[in-house]
């Protein structure tokens, strides 16, 4: 038998033919390079002992010596991560989880304005600051003057109001709260979008078969949004180590400080409160290395279950 010989183009035929899309991509290129790699120049203070006003690279040697240092703060290590990991992983969960199903509902309803309020609703809070944020959540939690709080003493529920903001105990759920208020219409946008492209045969060959709408959106609706949901979870995981530094630095307060602060938070403090730019930039990269790891696992991992990855 005689087999066909496909001629694939060359490298310079498939640039030539996508030069313009090509051109551009070619200031997001310049933007990404200025902006994302090289500030990497600066993970150079990790090794060396930093003075401000200095040389970036005029300074003295140090080697490893902040890394060892970061070894050794192993107990406030093992909290910030406990901390961290915890808050934004159950955030991640809980807002794609409850994207979904939201997007799943939205779906069904069929009075169109109704369905877009709805979507309108829950996504404004993703534009509102960290600042309005804790206003909102303020009036609604304070102990003394709280909606909710003040709204359970009258009714005889509890004697006093829950200091939600302040107690250590509440940190945890707050903040994974503030998340899900926050993200959640955010992920509908998103499931939406990929929800749109669902093609209507599959919906209409279910209507002759006499599926109910609680079986299309089962059989046909969620399986066409688990890929992009997929995709989500594997670029999320990437963040599980990074949080809301504006967030974060409003809710957080003395007397919920063992639960409430994140690695974020701490190399903050080390590197502009307390000017330990070594010091800080060493436990950035650290950061950035386990999230990298996060993400090449996740990746794999959802990959082999279920044949979507990023890479």
């Amino acid at each position: 038998m005689m087999s066909l010989k496909v001629n694939r183009p060359t490298l310079g035929q498939r640039i030539r033919r996508q030069k313009w899309v090509l051109l551009m991509l070619v200031p997001l290129l310049v933007l990404t390079i200025i902006f994302s790699y090289l500030p990497l120049t600066g993970w150079v203070m990790a090794f060396t002992d930093y003075n401000i006003g200095a040389s970036l690279f005029g300074n003295e040697w140090t080697g490893l010596k902040q890394f060892v240092r970061l070894g050794s703060y192993s107990t406030d290590l093992i909290r910030l991560l406990r901390n961290t990991v915890v808050i934004n992983f159950v955030s991640v969960f809980n807002n794609l989880t409850c994207a979904l199903l939201l997007t799943l509902l939205l779906r069904e309803v069929k009075w169109r304005f109704g369905a877009k309020a709805i979507q309108t609703v829950t996504f404004f809070p993703y534009f509102v600051s960290a600042v309005i944020a804790y206003a909102i959540f303020n009036s609604l939690f304070s102990v003394n003057s709280g909606a909710i709080n003040m709204a359970l003493v009258r009714s005889g529920l509890i004697d006093r109001g829950y200091n939600i903001l302040g107690d250590a105990k509440y940190s945890w759920g707050l903040m994974i709260m503030v998340n899900l208020w926050k993200f959640t219409g955010y992920n509908c946008v998103l499931f939406m979008a990929a929800a749109a492209g669902i093609p209507l045969d599959q919906y209409e060959s279910a209507d002759i078969d006499g599926a109910s709408r609680f079986q299309k959106a089962v059989y046909i609706t969620l399986p066409s949004l688990l890929p992009t949901a997929a995709v989500l979870l594997i670029m999320n995981s990437g963040w599980i180590l990074n949080s809301s530094l504006d967030m974060f630095m409003v809710f957080q307060n003395t007397t919920n400080m063992e639960t409430m602060e994140v690695l974020d938070m701490y190399i903050y403090k080390y590197g502009l409160k307390l000017m330990d730019y070594s010091y800080a930039t060493a436990a950035g990269i650290v950061k950035t290395g386990v999230s990298l790891l996060l993400l090449v696992i996740v990746n794999k991992s959802v990959k082999k279950l279920s044949g979507t990855g990023i890479f």
